[in-house]
């Protein structure tokens, strides 16, 4: 049996692979997969020391250090998503391997969700929704809210941040936003119309915060105790992002108290595991689906796929997140590949 250079997939959240099968197969290249759900970062390891993969496909499954160094042909780690934060990258970057993700295969899903859990929030769709199905037919018990009238604040300015703005600005809200650039200095409107000030200006301001933000050490409970005490009292919180932004303690703490009027997440710190702090009237949850439509996941597996392709050929990934040591590519001579 003629070589081909293998590509693991370590796991998928749709119901088969024959859209990565063909593609990366049709290049030439050989795809085995781990099992659907993700396994334990120690399995992964094995099967990259069984498989020896030239790439490394992974959707929610931890590729560790570990992982990356079983493979000596490993030249990508390819993720099928945004978030970088189940992927050793300083290794791979430090042993020559690409790390890819996917940025925008999902802006108009994960905007469109954060835009819907505010809504909900400030219309009383799933709080009347409950109280007409309990049998409780009550319309004088609503406390609702022009969404006209909110300020609403965006931590995160990125695509996605952007597109929820874009969104909400139909609404007529004030649109506060805090980015990596917004600091001393930097306030002011920008070219969307809008207001970018410093974050804790942002959270002392704004009626309804919603977190656009990538998972970075520099972000893990970027919303602690302290930041969330600066909030407004009866405010609202959205994370669609990643849940470790937000110290899930401090939340809980925040909605007993009452400082806080709900939250909606479609994060947790420990997903699956729901702390029994949120589980409350206040609190809306779903189970990390914001970026979820047909069409998001047909981008999401094409671009992943072609990605690895481009790799495997000796071309640079377009959407690198990181610059490692260039590797030799592998030669192919399509006379050696299997039928």
């Amino acid at each position: 049996m003629s070589f081909r250079p293998t590509v693991l997939l370590t796991d998928y959240a749709w119901p088969d692979v024959t859209l990565e099968t063909g593609i990366i197969e049709g290049a030439g290249f050989r795809l085995v997969t781990g099992p659907a759900k993700a396994a334990a970062a120690e399995v992964i390891a094995g099967l990259a020391a069984e498989h020896q993969p030239a790439a490394i496909m992974t959707n929610w499954a931890a590729v560790s250090a570990a992982a990356i160094a079983a493979s000596p042909p490993l030249r990508l780690v390819a993720r099928l998503g945004v978030g970088l934060d189940n992927i050793a990258v300083d290794e791979a970057t430090r042993r020559g391997i690409w790390v890819t993700n996917v940025p925008d295969y999902c802006v108009e899903e994960v905007s469109d969700h954060a835009v819907a859990m505010l809504l909900a929030w400030a219309r009383g769709v799933i709080h009347f929704d409950r109280e007409v199905k309990a049998g409780r037919w009550e319309p004088a018990s609503a406390r609702l809210r022009r969404v006209r009238d909110l300020t609403c604040g965006i931590i995160g300015l990125g695509r996605t941040g952007r597109r929820t703005a874009e969104k909400l600005r139909g609404f007529g809200v004030r649109l506060l936003a805090h980015t990596r650039r917004s600091g001393i200095g930097a306030a002011g409107l920008d070219a969307g119309g809008v207001e970018t000030t410093t974050l804790e200006d942002l959270l002392v301001r704004s009626d309804a915060v919603i977190v656009h933000v990538p998972l970075t050490p520099e972000t893990h409970h970027l919303l602690n105790r302290e930041r969330l005490a600066l909030m407004k009292s009866g405010a609202f919180l959205v994370n669609v992002s990643r849940g470790a932004v937000i110290d899930s303690h401090a939340l809980v703490d925040a909605l007993d108290s009452g400082k806080l009027a709900g939250a909606a997440l479609d994060v947790l710190e420990d997903e699956p595991r729901v702390p029994p702090g949120l589980l409350r009237p206040d609190v809306i949850l779903t189970p990390h689906v914001a970026f979820s439509s047909d069409a998001s996941l047909r981008d999401l597996r094409r671009k992943a796929s072609e990605e690895v392709v481009r790799v495997l050929r000796g071309e640079r990934p377009r959407h690198a997140r990181n610059e490692p040591q260039p590797q030799s590519p592998i030669r192919l001579n399509p006379e050696e590949l299997e039928p």
